[in-house]
């Protein structure tokens, strides 16, 4: 008896656009022109989205208990002005303080570096180190002195904050947050649904599951974000005043400062704490040998215990990327974009890579069949930002296998 012929797959080959598939291409392409030749003055709105993001499900939560939406928005405005200047009385005057005692201190902090480098150069040269190992050492630091160190730093810094020299120009763009937020928060939810209706209805489904996509991973980057920004502060503020009374009075001096650093540092994942690390180890070094050291420990500890405990529960759903391709994916954002590229480059390289195994599974001969695999499609498509939808069990599962 003959085996029956399984039956070829399904011919999925792109076949050529229809003509408003072919308009909706283009009218895609003309406005990602228009905003790549107006991409200086975009980081306000970039900014005025993560914003509305935030505050969207306060407003929504308060447009349930029957307030119009514009006195929901107001609401909302008036509680983030009161934590705002709560925050400014409580930090802001610390920093401000701390920031006058370093520029007065700055002159003999140098000059009391300068001497702890001059101090340690006597000590290396007082070492009883054979002549050969000497030299080489002599050698290697001449060559990463002329060279820099193999890890560039500077490579890393300079893409970064191109874009702060700018921002105090930009400054005024930023006023305008509020207001076009207010409209965005205010129309959200005709906006979405006249966003829906102008798409080719079978792209519908695809395009907000895609939209979903992006909302969750950012939602999740954004908390994630701000909960190790706060215990990595303040988890430093403790150590350094620790060491102000174990070691010397300096790290008090400025623990706020050098606080408020490393946890807006956080948002660069891996290179971040090193950077607020020179800073701190730098001041120390003015003092001594063994305060440098303290503060090194410091930091270090610090980092092992985020990267150990904190970043695999509260950032690794978000992200799961390897530290490799994220150093990578920091140093291409930061040059494409400058500090807000950096800032940005680890949620939109997550999210591009959850929206291609989607569009992957759904452009695939035969949808998944095993409940893992359906498991993991629903959760892709899992959430529509703003609109209310559950977890990932919401989903229609027709929307994925269609």
């Amino acid at each position: 008896m003959t085996a029956p012929v399984p039956s070829a797959p399904a011919d999925i080959r792109l076949q050529p656009p229809t003509p408003r598939v072919a308009l909706l291409a283009a009218a895609v392409v003309v406005v990602g022109v228009v905003l790549y030749l107006g991409r200086e003055v975009l980081s306000p709105f970039v900014v005025g989205l993560l914003v509305v993001w935030l505050l969207n499900p306060l407003v929504d939560r308060l447009g349930r208990i029957g307030l119009p939406r514009w006195l929901s928005i107001l609401l909302v405005y008036a509680l983030v002005v009161v934590v705002f200047v709560l925050g400014i009385n409580l930090i802001v005057s610390a920093i401000v303080g701390e920031i006058r005692h370093f520029i007065d201190d700055l002159p003999s902090l140098i000059d009391r570096l300068e001497e702890q480098l001059r101090r340690m150069g006597e000590i290396y040269e007082a070492l009883d180190i054979p002549q050969e190992f000497r030299d080489l050492i002599n050698a290697e630091l001449a060559r990463l002195a002329a060279e820099g160190i193999a890890i560039d730093i500077g490579a890393i810094i300079r893409p970064v904050f191109t874009s702060v020299g700018s921002l105090v120009g930009a400054i005024f763009g930023y006023l305008i947050i509020p207001v076009w937020a207010f409209y965005l928060l205010k129309d959200r939810v005709k906006l979405q649904a006249s966003f829906e209706r102008s798409l080719p209805p079978a792209w519908r489904e695809d395009t907000v599951a895609c939209i979903g996509i992006a909302g969750h991973v950012f939602g999740r980057w954004i908390r994630g974000q701000l909960i190790l920004g706060v215990t990595v502060g303040v988890a430093t503020f403790v150590g350094l005043m620790a060491l102000s009374a174990l070691i010397d009075p300096i790290f008090g001096r400025y623990a706020v400062l050098l606080s408020v650093i490393a946890g807006v540092l956080e948002l660069l994942p891996i290179v971040g704490p090193i950077l607020a690390a020179i800073p701190a180890v730098l001041i120390a070094a003015t003092v001594g040998i063994v305060p440098a050291l303290s503060a090194l420990g410091l930091y270090f500890v610090i980092q092992q215990v985020e990267n150990t405990i904190l970043v695999p529960r509260v950032q690794s759903e978000a992200t799961d990327l390897h530290p490799a391709a994220v150093i990578f994916v920091i140093i291409v954002g930061a040059a494409v974009a400058g500090l807000l590229g950096a800032i940005l480059a680890l949620p939109l390289t997550a999210t591009g890579r959850d929206v291609y195994r989607y569009l992957f599974r759904r452009l695939s001969p035969e949808p998944p069949t095993s409940e893992a695999a359906m498991a993991e499609a629903l959760q892709l498509g899992a959430q529509i930002p703003g609109g209310g939808a559950g977890p990932a069990d919401d989903v229609p599962p027709d929307s994925l296998t269609s």
